[in-house]
């Protein structure tokens, strides 16, 4: 959805339908944006941690198909702008030459960047699921939620145990 838009919401509800529309488009790229991450890094860590995460990200993709279900909605992909912005930023990285640990530093600066916003877009959603009192739809997004988390703390450990540093050596 782009910041000015002529869309409607006619109520919290749509908007939330709208939001999990994002999500799955923003998803569905990332599912094919999180294995080139993993090819690109040289890191035997940060390479599982993207592997790692692509498999949760089919995990959330389900969810969201399951969110859409208990809403009685089609499954319906909404372009995603930021993801698609974001995701090249991320080829700019995997392109990128020079030191493998200043480049696996990128790689991580890319990755948090994505898992930022899909926090930012997660937590709306909760929220918005909360307040139609669709509390089911809200523990799915919940569940989400603390996996885009997790995976924001384990990129940050990756890097400040051993990928800055290397990167900071180089």
């Amino acid at each position: 959805m782009g910041l000015f838009t002529s869309t409607k919401f006619d109520s919290l509800e749509c908007l939330l339908v709208e939001q999990l529309q994002d999500l799955y488009d923003a998803e569905s790229r990332l599912i094919d944006a999180l294995p080139k991450m993993a090819d690109a890094a040289s890191s035997p860590e940060l390479k599982n941690a993207f592997t790692s995460h692509l498999n949760e990200t089919k995990g959330q993709v389900n969810r969201l198909e399951q969110a859409f279900k208990l809403l009685d909605q089609s499954v319906k992909r909404e372009s995603c702008e930021a993801m698609k912005g974001l995701i090249k930023e991320g080829e700019e990285m995997i392109s990128a030459g020079g030191d493998p640990a200043i480049k696996d530093a990128a790689l991580i600066a890319a990755a948090q960047r994505v898992e930022h916003y899909e926090m930012a877009g997660y937590g709306s959603a909760r929220n918005f699921a909360q307040r139609c009192g669709r509390q089911d739809v809200a523990e799915l997004l919940q569940q989400t939620l603390d996996e885009e988390g997790n995976a924001d703390k384990k990129l940050s450990q990756i890097a400040e145990s051993s990928i800055n540093p290397a990167a900071a050596r180089a």
